[in-house]
């Protein structure tokens, strides 16, 4: 089956546009107007795969549907693609916070649309097993998709566990913040670099004590720490 699109948007062209395109890919979509459509959606099955957001829904706020998402045992796997007007920073970076795993700045070219959609799902699909890796107090299951410090398991997103992993591949090495967009996040386009920052406050706040193995590289990037020094 084709990979399911839920499109949350109450501009009417834009929304029908989105929709032709996303067809016209391939993809299976189910659209929703505003905020309490979309949760009448995400109510029933079949789950959608990912989930188009627009931040400004005329009643429920995009922000708070994507905090709902991933307060729910059964939609916190799903996909989200925030969807903000030019400008609003502030916004994107909250949604990052929140578990949106990338966002599309308005006006967006249809490309730059089935570009991220295309990457995103791509980057949800299984990978071939690997190890497990031990480093200090962290431990990386790659097989089971787990992450635990201090033998407590950390719950990490798609894009945080695919971020934490590339780090890791190179321990030492400095990763500049388009070197991670382009790997991390698979795609090239005019992405501002400050998504990676955000990514990566969030990632070292759910390790903790292991935060430290990820380091700043002042005017280059990030890097993940040699050996523990634990």
């Amino acid at each position: 089956m084709p990979p399911r699109i839920l499109v949350v948007e109450d501009e009417p062209d834009l929304l029908d546009t989105v929709d032709f395109n996303l067809r016209r890919e391939g993809y299976d979509t189910v659209l929703a107007r505003n905020g309490a459509d979309a949760l009448a959606v995400l109510s029933r099955p079949p789950l959608p795969n990912l989930v188009m957001l627009d931040i400004n829904l005329p009643d429920l706020s995009g922000l708070d549907l994507c905090r709902r998402l991933h307060q729910r045992a059964d939609t916190k796997h799903i996909l989200v693609l925030m969807a903000t007007a030019r400008g609003t920073t502030e916004d994107r970076e909250t949604g990052l916070e929140l578990g949106a795993d990338d966002y599309v700045t308005k006006p967006f070219s249809v490309r730059e649309l089935m570009l991220r959609v295309r990457a995103l799902l791509r980057r949800a699909q299984p990978r071939p097993q690997q190890p497990r890796i031990e480093f200090g107090r962290l431990l990386v299951d790659k097989s089971a998709h787990r992450v635990f410090v201090d033998n407590k398991e950390v719950a990490l997103t798609a894009l945080e566990f695919r971020l934490l992993t590339t780090l890791m591949k190179n321990p030492g090495a400095a990763h500049s913040r388009e070197q991670l967009l382009a790997t991390v996040w698979e795609i090239q386009t005019d992405v501002e670099t400050r998504t990676v920052d955000t990514h990566v406050k969030r990632l070292r706040n759910k390790l903790g004590s292991a935060n430290q193995y990820i380091e700043t590289v002042r005017g280059v990037g990030y890097r993940f720490r040699a050996t523990p020094n634990d």
